[in-house]
């Protein structure tokens, strides 16, 4: 008679769990964590309690205050049943409801009744363990971990993939690290196991760990794609061309393999192997022939290698499909057109771009190619209909139209778009620093200098600002050490950055350090052959006495760069 009752308890018990409203506070923290599906495990020994007139109340009265949101009183009066019954399904509801308001402790405590009444559940030892983690309380979640896998040491292959899956959230990541090696020290021919120490080792910054144990894992199950695509993100950037290698040589046992295949297209592409990776894409294009992304995929290659023909057949079937984002496709359509220098086309299709991630630029690309025609009007009004999205657009608007007034040499109108954006956003850094730019420009040094300055404070290693502002004095020819100390303080920050040694060479030069000189400006020509450089090697070669060189240098300059004003200054200054 008393079974009967408490089954009767434990369907109403189960009916409960199932119709119980989550509350919507918890759901965050609650999610992290594998929820008990009531009817998931069916408990193989039920305790033999009486259900007695205050049980029975006592379970009325949690459920009801569940479903009126008082946590509170829901899970201490579910947790008290738990520790009363022993019962694994009354248990399970008790973890449930802790879970859900977010009381790991009174969950971890439900939940161990769950386990020891019902020792055969895994759920309960999973759920044991993962809340365990939640907690922080590494070590215990570990005697569980190493408890789970024995259980059901057939199936330890998932296991290792859901313990991973426990750690990989685990904020010491050297510790998570540490407990997964100890576990596969226990299942060495599982390969998962070290399949997800490569993981955590790659997460923790331990590279070459990684690498070893993904190559374990291959080497226990060669077939398994997640291995090898591992492998080949992990040589990715330092050993690129063996990613590419590993991935290839998968490939050639494995054609079908369509997910390490787009990889393998994918790491061509970042390679820049243009013409290899549009082979990848045309051969799945070809296996899936309705598919718009790759023929997308294909005319974006094409377009990296110029063929704009085959571009423009993919783009439009692409488009005629209609499967494929047809703003985004217009959008490519209008690059495709601009490489091919037809201006109209291509403003008749970027106007055909009506929404999304597009739209912007779009409106963008029609300015500016309104404005190369001459129709700067009717550009800067399109960029002031523009709509925008948030403050960064809005800054990008004032300096594209700030951009098309510099090349129309309206510089005192560039200046003013510049400086009413600036007023509106004070601290944009993009915006400061192109303000500074061009009150230099108009011969307002002072406020130059002023909104450099205010840069440098808002973002201290602003290195184009510190470089900016010390070669302006090295042009002024004045504060020279001041000056220096500005743009070495630039390649510091950005030590490769050429034109940055080029403004440190001439300062040197300012200086009357020759030779020093020298030495930086050909570091700086060698990294970027630009004619300012040019001008620059070449005028201080020319005062060390290497007349020469120096005019091999202008000259060499000047075939690819006919009319840089600067470079032909300095020929006319010294070589005239």
């Amino acid at each position: 008679m008393t079974q009967f009752k408490y089954i009767l308890l434990g369907s109403l018990m189960l009916t409960a769990c199932a119709h119980a409203p989550r509350q919507p506070e918890a759901v965050d923290q609650a999610d992290q964590v594998e929820q008990p599906e009531p009817q998931a495990e069916v408990p193989q020994v039920l305790p033999n309690v009486e259900l007695s007139s205050e049980l029975l109340y006592e379970f009325l009265l949690s459920e009801i205050a569940s479903q009126r949101g008082n946590d509170t009183l829901a899970v201490e009066g579910s947790s008290d049943l738990a520790k009363k019954t022993r019962d694994p399904r009354l248990a399970m509801r008790a973890a449930h409801l802790a879970l859900q308001s977010g009381q790991f402790d009174k969950a971890i405590e439900a939940l161990r009744i769950w386990r020891d009444a019902d020792p055969s559940s895994l759920m309960a030892r999973r759920m044991l363990s993962s809340v365990l983690l939640r907690s922080g309380k590494l070590d215990e979640a570990g005697e569980e971990l190493v408890k789970l896998l024995k259980a059901d040491e057939e199936h330890s292959a998932q296991t290792f993939i859901q313990i991973y899956q426990m750690l990989a959230t685990y904020p010491d990541k050297a510790a998570a690290l540490k407990l997964l090696r100890e576990l596969t020290q226990l299942y060495p021919r599982v390969a998962e196991a070290h399949w997800g120490v490569a993981q955590l080792a790659q997460v923790s910054g331990d590279g070459e760990l990684a690498l070893k144990e993904v190559r374990k894992a291959r080497s226990l199950r060669p077939e398994w794609d997640m291995a090898v695509s591992l492998e080949a993100l992990l040589l990715q950037k330092n050993a690129p061309q063996q990613g590419l290698d590993v991935l290839r040589s998968y490939l050639s046992s494995y054609p079908d393999a369509r997910e390490i295949r787009l990889q393998y297209a994918r790491a061509l592409l970042d390679q820049k192997q243009y013409k290899p990776a549009r082979d990848e894409f045309q051969r799945m294009a070809d296996e899936n022939p309705d598919n718009p992304d790759m023929a997308y995929a294909i005319a974006l290659i094409s377009l990296q290698l110029n063929d704009l023909k085959s571009a423009e057949i993919e783009l439009k079937q692409a488009l005629s499909n209609g499967k494929k984002d047809q703003d985004t496709v217009q959008y490519y359509l209008g690059q495709l057109s601009e490489a091919k220098k037809n201006e109209e086309e291509a403003i008749a299709y970027y106007r055909e771009v009506k929404d999304g991630e597009y739209l912007f630029p779009a409106q963008i690309r029609i300015a500016y190619l309104l404005s190369k025609r001459g129709q700067l009007a009717e550009a800067r009004q399109l960029l002031q209909q523009v709509r925008t999205t948030g403050d960064q657009q809005h800054a990008q608007l004032a300096m594209v139209e700030a951009q098309l007034l510099r090349d129309a040499n309206q510089f005192d109108e560039a200046y003013k778009v510049l400086n009413r954006a600036l007023e509106m956003q004070p601290d944009h850094v993009d915006l400061i620093y192109e303000t500074a730019m061009m009150a230099d420009k108009i011969g307002k040094p002072d406020v130059f200098e002023q909104l450099m300055r205010r840069l440098i404070k808002i973002k201290p290693d602003h290195a184009q600002a510190y470089n900016a502002l010390g070669y302006g004095m090295l042009e002024r020819n004045e504060r020279i050490p001041e000056a220096m100390q500005l743009v070495e303080k630039a390649l510091q920050l950005a030590p490769d950055d050429a034109a940055i040694m080029d403004s440190v060479g001439w300062g040197y030069y300012r200086s009357g350090k020759l030779d020093e000189s020298v030495k930086m400006l050909r570091r700086a020509y060698a990294g970027n052959a630009n004619p300012e450089i040019a001008a620059h090697l070449g005028e201080v070669l020319w005062m060390r006495g290497d007349k020469a060189e120096a005019k091999k240098i202008w000259q060499d300059s000047l075939k690819e760069n006919s009319g840089n004003e600067q470079l032909q200054a300095v020929i006319k200054k010294f070589d005239p």
